[in-house]
């Protein structure tokens, strides 16, 4: 399980995060929506150890990460999809799956993890020598998935994974998400498509300049009126 306790983020002097505390179960799916500058990537960032808190305390399985640097973070097993994809644009698919695994020396287990998401993102495969800089929006994101999991995380956190992509590749993505999580892989998501995440959610949190406003299930929150009307309007899918 990873806990969030009390978390304090701030930019100078400004607070991000304004002691939030949260709970993401093994096994789960757990949904952060907020608006835009609500502080969601941040606090993804500060549990991956690329921002340093100012006060408050992360533990993934009892093990305090609240100031480790984000390598050793990933060795506990938690790795980040981060917003706006990010492949290595110069590298082929097959490089940019190599690299996500560069920490393991088990060559005939990477090689089936290869293959594992070939199946799941079977353009992935059609595309392995293609430059990942020339792939689609919806391609581009698949891979920055597949990357991710080469590392064989128990936690896996997406940052705002269906931004910008066609409604089709959307549902694939989510379709994905829940695919993995039959596995047992554990999932922290933070999705703008307030709808989809909340139906797929175990778990939801609603985040508001920098604090938990509510918190329920995915169910319950979708039946919410407040949150009906700040994140589920008609455009919403």
């Amino acid at each position: 399980m990873l806990k969030v306790e009390e978390l304090v983020v701030a930019y100078g002097g400004i607070e991000a995060l304004k002691g939030i505390s949260l709970e993401v179960p093994a096994g789960k799916i757990i949904t952060l929506i907020g608006a835009n500058g609500a502080g969601k990537s941040t606090l993804l960032r500060t549990i991956i150890g690329l921002v340093k808190p100012k006060s408050g305390r992360i533990t993934y399985n009892d093990k305090d990460l609240t100031g480790l640097n984000s390598q050793k973070i990933v060795t506990t097993g938690i790795t980040l999809v981060p917003e706006g994809r990010r492949v290595f644009s110069n590298l082929t698919v097959w490089e940019n799956l190599k690299i996500g695994a560069y920490m393991r020396k088990d060559e005939a287990e990477i090689a089936k993890d290869v293959a594992w998401i070939y199946s799941m993102f079977p353009r992935l495969e059609e595309r392995s020598w293609q430059l990942a800089g020339t792939l689609s929006g919806g391609e581009q994101q698949m891979l920055a998935v597949g990357r991710a999991l080469m590392s064989r995380p128990r936690l896996i956190m997406m940052d705002e994974p269906s931004l910008g992509l066609a409604p089709l590749v959307i549902k694939d993505i989510f379709r994905i998400i829940q695919e993995i999580n039959a596995k047992g892989m554990t999932i922290l998501l933070i999705e703008q498509n307030a709808n989809m995440a909340l139906k797929i959610a175990d778990w939801a949190y609603v985040l508001e300049t920098g604090r938990i406003t509510l918190e329920g299930t995915g169910s319950d929150l979708l039946a919410n009126p407040e949150v009906r009307d700040a994140y589920l309007g008609k455009k919403k899918s």
